[in-house]
């Protein structure tokens, strides 16, 4: 399998958390993708949302011991969530069960939006791209490195020193706020002109070709007759391919496929994904059923990660 190399623009250390340790041991797992908050995320978005319920802490120790999370990873990354406001607390008897808050809620159905209704492929692209110009004091180091980790976030590459550049129109209000930094940030939009080619941009602002790597990677994992033999059940692949295809689109610029290489791999990808998404959406009803212990707990009305 060929092993992706680290993006321009799109480290994999680039985030507004710490990174965490992933306490995942299985063999052959991806482990960029098995860090257990975002394990835990998408797990309550398969088997919470909009289920008003909560689902006892050790439905969920047995089912991440599945793929190779320790206990005790996963009792530590409850405990940051509920600090951070991503899990809420409820207690029945001795146990303690765990549901979603308005905050995570509102995270699940960005990432539901991201799967089942923008998707991996831009074919509507209709020539405009985004544009943010800035310029900083050079003493504000912790302020440039905000401001670029959440441009590239929300999908931005840079074209060239102080421009960054994305495809589409882009509201970058909710991208930079609280950083006080409007009145240092120029946002426009703009199409190509003469001698300047879309395909052009495309390709300085973003390493294309890594991108594609990740795309590869994911079907050299899940293209395949059996995917991922080492877990127990569909249960476990079923969690680790939805966290999988959740990290890699949201890392996808979602560049025009029109100025993309021919055989553009995210077709192929988002195919098996929705496809392995929906044979396990029906394979698991049953272990699901068996595997989680609920208990009614009133929730944010939001969309779901599972298909339907």
């Amino acid at each position: 399998m060929r092993q992706p190399a680290t993006r321009r623009g799109y480290p994999a250390t680039v985030t507004s958390q710490p990174q965490e340790d992933s306490g995942v041991s299985a063999p052959d797992l991806p482990a960029t993708s098995l860090r257990p908050q975002s394990l835990m995320l998408n797990f309550l978005g398969i088997h919470v949302l909009r289920r008003d319920v909560a689902v006892y802490s050790g439905s969920i120790i047995d089912v991440f011991a599945r793929i190779g999370v320790s206990e005790e990873a996963v009792r530590s990354t409850l405990t940051r969530m509920v600090k951070r406001g991503l899990l809420a607390r409820h207690r029945k008897g001795r146990r303690m069960y765990f549901g979603l808050t308005a905050r995570s809620a509102a995270m699940l159905e960005e990432g539901h939006q991201r799967i089942w209704q923008r998707g991996a492929v831009n074919r509507d692209w209709d020539g405009t791209w985004t544009m943010v110009a800035f310029s900083l004091p050079d003493a504000w180091r912790s302020q440039r490195h905000d401001l670029r980790s959440r441009l590239i976030w929300a999908g931005f590459g840079l074209l060239q020193n102080g421009l960054w550049i994305a495809p589409g129109e882009v509201d970058v209000t909710p991208v930079i706020d609280g950083l006080d930094l409007d009145g240092y940030l120029k946002v426009f939009t703009a199409h190509t002109a003469k001698p300047t080619e879309d395909q052009q941009l495309a390709f300085a602002a973003f390493d294309i070709a890594d991108i594609a790597a990740q795309y590869e990677e994911f079907l050299n994992r899940w293209d395949r007759e059996e995917p991922l033999g080492c877990l127990p059940d569909d249960l476990a692949r079923q969690l680790v391919l939805h966290t999988d295809w959740l990290r890699l689109v949201r890392s996808d610029p979602h560049l025009p496929a029109e100025h993309l290489p021919e055989n553009w791999p995210a077709i192929r990808a988002e195919e098996v994904f929705h496809t392995l998404a929906t044979d396990y959406d029906k394979r698991t009803k049953a272990i699901a059923a068996s595997a989680l212990e609920t208990t009614p707990a009133a929730l944010p009305s939001h969309g779901s990660l599972t298909s339907e």
